[in-house]
């Protein structure tokens, strides 16, 4: 059974079908880049994914279970605009606590890791709402990964990264497909993802307009997909 599977996912918001009738999956070790347009449904279908939010109809399932079982959450890692640290705790209080709350094996040896693979070792006791916006987002980039994820849902990821920082993510990344981790990537920038993606699925207003392997061409020319599929 294929990591992520997305069976006919509607999600209404009052009578506007923000997701219509979508359907995928994504195989073990493999990259899938969300694309589509503001309002395209991609957060919202990250989230239905993540199990942040339920479908109206359909269902979505992580490693073959609901996406909001308890034990289902433990094996996903999620990068997403809101991005979920206490700004009254320190970094490395912030990733020991949710070490902790992941069950990793030691949660003191994980969260030093992850601040110095993240370029954070040195401001490790600073309060996290003294961070700039980019040290913010480094930090949550390894709150996503510390526990060792099956799964990987990053919506935007990339935003408000340096070019260092974006490099780092890359790497990680790769490191993560290369032991067989699974990923779903939504993100405006085209040409990140696609370097990453080894599938792309399309969404416009709400539907699947394509999904299939990432192609040369589209690594080429980042417009073509929206030119072929855009007003699918």
């Amino acid at each position: 059974m294929n990591p992520v599977q997305v069976a006919g996912v509607w999600k209404y918001y009052g009578d506007f079908p923000a997701l219509r009738d979508v359907s995928f999956e994504v195989q073990p070790g493999a990259c899938m880049a969300l694309l589509g347009r503001n309002g395209a449904g991609k957060t919202t279908l990250l989230r239905i994914v993540a199990g942040l939010a339920r479908p109206t109809r359909g269902s979505a399932s992580v490693c073959g279970a609901g996406t909001r079982d308890r034990v289902t959450r433990r094996s996903i890692g999620i990068l997403g605009h809101g991005i979920s640290l206490y700004d009254e705790l320190s970094a490395f209080e912030n990733l020991h606590l949710f070490a902790r709350i992941y069950g990793v094996a030691d949660p003191k040896r994980a969260a030093l890791e992850w601040l110095e693979r993240t370029g954070l070792e040195r401001v490790r006791d600073g309060l996290v709402r003294e961070f700039s916006r980019g040290m913010r987002q480094r930090l949550a980039v390894a709150r996503a990964f510390l526990h060792e994820p099956s799964v990987l849902l990053l919506d935007e990821p990339f935003t408000a990264l340096d070019d260092r920082a974006i490099a780092l993510l890359q790497t990680l990344l790769r490191d993560a497909l290369a032991a067989g981790r699974t990923i779903v990537i939504s993100t405006h920038q085209l040409r990140e993802a696609l370097a990453l993606a080894t599938h792309v699925a399309l969404l416009v207003r709400g539907r699947l307009a394509h999904t299939g392997e990432r192609t040369a061409e589209m690594l080429e020319d980042t417009g073509w997909l929206y030119r072929h599929y855009g007003e699918a």
